[in-house]
């Protein structure tokens, strides 16, 4: 058995890609439109794993956009994606300075979780030891629901 992928449906597939591949740095392996089903699938992976991914040898991720609009709701209900990071507080300053809400702060250099464009709650780890604590996550609060 091996582990594939995640799919997510997306109901803007810009914003999707904006936030998975801009911000948090993922890599689009592959795309599918299909005109009779009318949707569109784009595989993600991490740098990492990319390589891995394209020999179909390592987990991704599947957005799927509907074309025809659909509201999509419980995004928190299918759990968390995990990435582990080199540095979880050079990303979270990325992400906060281009309107991504910290919903729980680094504040043990450890783990921190945001929300994608669809609400799907993302977990963000430390790579290796916890950093130092340090402003301003030390002391951030909370927001909302990861």
């Amino acid at each position: 058995m091996q582990y594939l992928h995640t799919m997510i449906r997306v109901s803007n597939l810009d914003d999707s890609l904006r936030f998975y591949c801009d911000l948090l740095g993922l890599q689009e392996i592959s795309r599918k439109d299909n005109e009779k089903g009318r949707f569109t699938l784009v595989f993600l992976a991490a740098p990492d794993d990319e390589v891995r991914a394209q020999e179909d040898r390592a987990p991704m991720i599947e957005l799927t956009y509907n074309w025809d609009p659909e509201t999509y709701t419980g995004g928190r209900n299918f759990g968390h994606l995990a990435y582990r990071v080199d540095d979880i507080y050079r990303l979270c300053e990325h992400l906060q300075a281009n309107g991504v809400t910290i919903n729980r702060p680094p504040r043990d250099g450890h783990m921190a979780f945001v929300r994608s464009p669809d609400n799907i709650s993302i977990e963000l780890l430390q790579k290796g030891d916890a950093l130092v604590p340090r402003e301003p996550w030390a002391s951030m609060e909370n927001t909302g629901t990861w």
